[in-house]
């Protein structure tokens, strides 16, 4: 059930700032809807733990500044890349492991990686995910994990 309000609250905020206008009818009108879509959701047993997973909030405190962070560091250096006259890429395709427990686990990390400049996350098959990035430096760097274990931080649950 609280997963059923929370979808509610979340949905209907949405509404309200992609909608921009606060008349009493609008504002009752965005109400009415959200809780249809959030009833149509649930008969389609879409809002779950994993559908709607409000336990990751509080954490999303602390992982989306470091995100935030990472793809600011990385625009800078595709930038640099890019402005470079000798455009210095290295096209490389890699595969990493991902150490997350959860299928939401995996996709923060592929989607993690495919926010990040310079990479992209082309496939995800079990645990492995294929990563496209456009030098060496970034593949290494998705390859020395920090991500991963930031992610399996983020998702709460024991990588072992």
């Amino acid at each position: 059930m609280i997963y059923f309000f929370s979808a509610v609250v979340v949905t209907y905020l949405f509404w309200i700032i992609l909608s921009g206008h606060y008349t009493v009818v609008l504002m009752i009108i965005g109400a009415i809807s959200s809780i249809s879509v959030v009833i149509i959701a649930s008969r389609m047993a879409a809002i779950d733990r994993e559908g709607h997973p409000i336990y990751l909030l509080i954490r999303a405190g602390w992982y989306w500044p470091w995100l935030i962070w990472q793809i600011i560091k990385s625009g800078l250096n595709v930038s640099r890349i890019i402005l470079s006259r000798s455009l210095p890429i290295s096209p490389t395709l890699i595969n990493v492991k991902a150490n997350q427990k959860t299928v939401v686990g995996i996709v923060t990390y592929a989607n993690s990686i495919t926010l990040t400049p310079g990479t992209i996350s082309v496939e995800i098959e079990d645990r492995d995910i294929t990563v496209h990035a456009i030098t060496l430096e970034g593949a290494l760097d998705v390859q020395s994990g920090e991500m991963d274990r930031m992610v399996v931080k983020f998702e709460g649950l024991s990588s072992a």
